[in-house]
């Protein structure tokens, strides 16, 4: 289990990989879940929560978009553990109703790939599960224990929100891609120009490690050069 360790020894774990990631914090007993992958995933999601947690409590869960393949095990994680459910407020109803629209494509391919999808009524629905806080612009989680918050950072999807972990790791969901060599360009989004928007948002965070929902982390270096190359190529 790939693990990273702040100045402040609070300890991301990440928990699933592959499809799509999914991160706890941690920081003595206090624990913190970012996303849920998709619900084949749940046995491997629970066995590792359960042998980190050791009894501990969940103290929330925080779903940084509710596209489907970040929360379709969200349910399952408010039926057994009780965290607290935390997303943006654009995006609670999405949840509280288990389907939430897709993104555009971002290139050619993409975007074919999603008219097609359309077309097809492809059906990515998932277990409803109710918010239980709502956040804005930004929301702090020093008050559950742990030396973090959260920003809000559109896109991607209207209500995609990142974790800003003790000034120095953000897990910033499909703000960025670290899928493809040398990008963090997401192959899907609703708005470019905002996605770009939320990198300088990112990088005035001062993090110097961004972890992303699919794929490796980025480092404040290429993600810097990315925002320079989109912002001029879009006269943004």
């Amino acid at each position: 289990m790939k693990k990273w360790i702040t100045h402040g020894n609070h300890t991301i774990s990440q928990v699933l990989e592959g499809r799509s990631n999914s991160f706890l914090i941690s920081k003595g007993n206090i624990h913190v879940l970012v996303d849920t992958g998709r619900i084949n995933s749940w046995k491997n999601l629970e066995e590792k929560l359960d042998c980190i947690l050791e009894g501990d409590r969940l103290s929330a869960l925080v779903l940084t978009h509710t596209h489907f393949d970040h929360v379709e095990n969200a349910a399952k994680i408010k039926e057994k553990y009780n965290p607290k459910i935390i997303t943006h407020k654009s995006e609670a109803e999405y949840l509280g109703r288990g389907n939430t629209p897709l993104p555009a494509g971002t290139n050619f391919i993409t975007r074919f790939i999603m008219n097609l999808g359309k077309r097809m009524q492809l059906n990515y629905n998932y277990e409803s599960v109710a918010c239980d806080i709502m956040v804005d612009e930004k929301y702090d989680l020093n008050p559950l224990g742990i030396n973090a918050y959260i920003i809000y950072t559109p896109g991607h999807s209207p209500g995609s929100i990142s974790v800003i972990v003790d000034d120095e790791i953000a897990i910033v969901g499909d703000a960025m891609f670290g899928v493809f060599g040398g990008s963090v360009f997401p192959p899907f989004a609703d708005d470019i120009k905002v996605m770009v928007d939320s990198w300088d948002k990112l990088l005035k965070t001062g993090s110097q490690l961004f972890i992303p929902g699919h794929g490796q982390e980025r480092s404040r270096k290429l993600l810097q050069n990315q925002f320079d190359r989109y912002k001029e190529r879009n006269g943004f």
